[in-house]
C-alpha cells in the first residue's frame, strides 16, 4: 500500500509491527497506536491554535487600519509564542472563596469540548477519526460540555460579575442550539445520513446551493454559540469587566481564549462540511489525501474569516433583543425551513437535477420572503403603537 494514498493506515501498520515485534500484546499495541494518533491530532490542533492567534490579530488590524504584530519574528509570526511564555510565567491565582476543584476543572473542559469535536471531522476520504452514523448528534452532545464549563467557571469563581456573565452566555448557547439543531437536519435530509463523511460524499452539489437560508441560519447560530460579537454579552466589558472568566489568570485564562479561537475555526470546518462539500473540490480529494486535507482546511479558514468579519464589524446587541431574535424569528424560520425542505425533497426526489436545485432555491426564497414580510408587518404595528401617543402629544403642542 502506498503511503501517499493512505498515510494513516501505512503508519499504523508500521507502528503495530514495531510494538508487536517488541513482544507487546496485539490489543495493547492497537490501543497504543490509537492513543498516539489522538495525541498527534491534538498536537497539530494546538499548534494551529497558536497561529490562529496571529491570524486573528492580523485580520482585526486590517479591519481597523492598523499593522498588527510585526516585531517578534518576521511579520510578527513568533508573537503568539511570546504571549504563551507570558501566560505561563504569570502568577496562577485562585480566589480564596472559590470552589477550587470546579474552578480548576472548568478551563480543561472548555478546551476538551472543542478538541473532541474533531473526532468526527473527516479530513480526507481515508483520514477520519470515527465515522459515526450519528455524527450530527455527537456535535450537539459534545458542544454541551462547553456550556457546562462556562457555568462551572462562572459559579465556582464566587464573583457576581462572573456569575452574570456565565448565566448570560449559557442562556444564549442553549437558546441558539435550537435553530442550529434544526438546520443540521437539512444536510441529513439531503444525504439520508447523520454521518459527517456520508454528508460530504452526498454533495455532488454543494448543499449551500440547495439551502442557502439553512447555511445562513447555521452561521448565525454558530456565532452565538461561540459568544462572539454581536453575541458577546458574556464578556460585556462595559458592565461585566470580563464575564465568566474574570477571576482566571495565566494559562487558565489562556485555555479559555485558545478554546474560543479553535472553536471558531472548528465551526468554520463544520460549516464547510455541511454546506460546502468538505474535502471535495473538483476531484482533488481523489488525487491525494493531503490535497483533501488542504481543501477542507482552506474552506474552514474561509468560514473562520467570515466569523471574524462579523465580529469586527458589528456592535453588541442587548440580551433581550438577542433572545427575542432567536425565539421569535430564527427558531420559527428554522423549523419552517426544515419542514419545507423535507416536503420539497420528497416531491422532487426523482426529478432532474436542474429542477431539484431550482425547486429547493425557490422554496428558500419563499420562506425568507414570507419571514421578512411577517417581521416587517409586526415591526410596523409595534412602531405605530409606540409612536402613536407621541404624535398625539406633538399635535397638542
Amino acid at each position: 500500500m502506498n503511503f501517499w494514498n493512505d498515510p494513516l493506515k501505512v503508519a499504523a501498520d508500521w507502528l503495530m509491527g514495531i510494538f508487536t515485534g517488541w513482544g507487546m500484546n496485539a490489543v495493547a499495541a492497537q490501543v497504543l497506536v490509537a492513543f498516539l494518533g489522538v495525541l498527534m491530532l491534538i498536537t497539530i490542533l494546538m499548534v494551529l491554535d497558536i497561529f490562529l492567534v496571529w491570524i486573528e490579530r492580523k485580520v482585526v488590524a486590517r479591519f481597523q487600519d492598523r499593522i498588527g504584530p510585526n516585531r517578534v519574528g518576521p511579520f510578527g509570526l513568533i508573537q503568539p509564542f511570546a504571549d504563551i511564555i507570558k501566560l505561563i510565567i504569570k502568577e496562577d491565582t485562585t480566589p480564596a472563596d472559590a470552589d477550587k476543584v470546579v474552578y480548576n476543572i472548568a478551563p480543561l473542559l472548555s478546551m476538551m469540548s472543542v478538541l473532541i469535536l474533531w473526532a468526527v471531522v473527516p479530513l480526507a476520504p481515508v483520514i477520519l477519526g470515527v465515522d459515526l452514523n450519528a455524527g450530527i448528534l455527537f456535535i450537539i452532545a459534545a458542544g454541551s460540555i462547553g456550556t457546562l464549563s462556562i457555568i462551572m467557571a462562572g459559579w465556582s469563581s464566587n464573583n457576581k460579575f462572573s456569575v452574570i456573565g456565565a448565566f448570560r452566555q449559557v442562556a444564549v448557547m442553549v437558546s441558539f442550539e435550537i435553530p442550529m439543531l434544526a438546520t443540521l437536519l437539512i444536510p441529513t435530509i439531503f444525504s439520508g445520513s447523520m454521518g459527517m463523511n456520508a454528508i460530504i460524499q452526498g454533495q455532488s452539489i454543494w448543499y449551500v446551493l440547495l439551502s442557502p437560508l439553512a447555511a445562513l441560519i447555521f452561521l448565525i447560530a454558530a456565532i452565538a454559540e461561540l459568544g462572539r460579537a454581536p453575541f458577546d454579552l458574556a464578556e460585556g466589558e462595559s458592565e461585566l469587566v470580563s464575564g465568566y472568566n474574570i477571576e482566571y489568570s495565566g494559562m487558565k485564562f489562556g485555555m479559555f481564549y485558545a478554546g474560543e479561537l479553535l472553536h471558531a475555526f472548528t465551526f468554520g470546518g463544520f460549516w464547510s462540511i455541511l454546506f460546502f462539500g468538505g474535502y471535495r473540490f473538483f476531484g482533488l480529494e481523489l488525487v491525494s489525501p493531503f490535497l483533501a486535507i488542504a481543501v477542507i482546511l482552506f474552506k474552514a479558514m474561509v468560514g473562520y474569516w467570515v466569523i471574524m468579519w462579523v465580529k469586527y464589524t458589528m456592535m453588541r446587541i442587548r440580551i433581550d433583543q438577542m433572545l427575542a431574535f432567536n425565539w421569535k424569528f430564527l427558531t420559527p424560520v428554522a423549523f419552517v425551513l426544515v419542514m419545507v425542505t423535507a416536503l420539497m425533497n420528497a416531491l422532487l426526489r426523482g426529478a432532474p437535477g436542474w429542477l431539484f436545485v431550482s425547486g429547493m432555491i425557490l422554496s428558500n426564497i419563499i420562506v425568507a420572503w414570507a419571514a421578512l414580510e411577517i417581521v416587517r408587518s409586526v415591526s410596523k404595528k409595534e412602531r405605530e403603537r409606540i409612536e402613536g401617543p407621541k404624535r398625539v402629544v406633538e399635535a397638542h403642542h
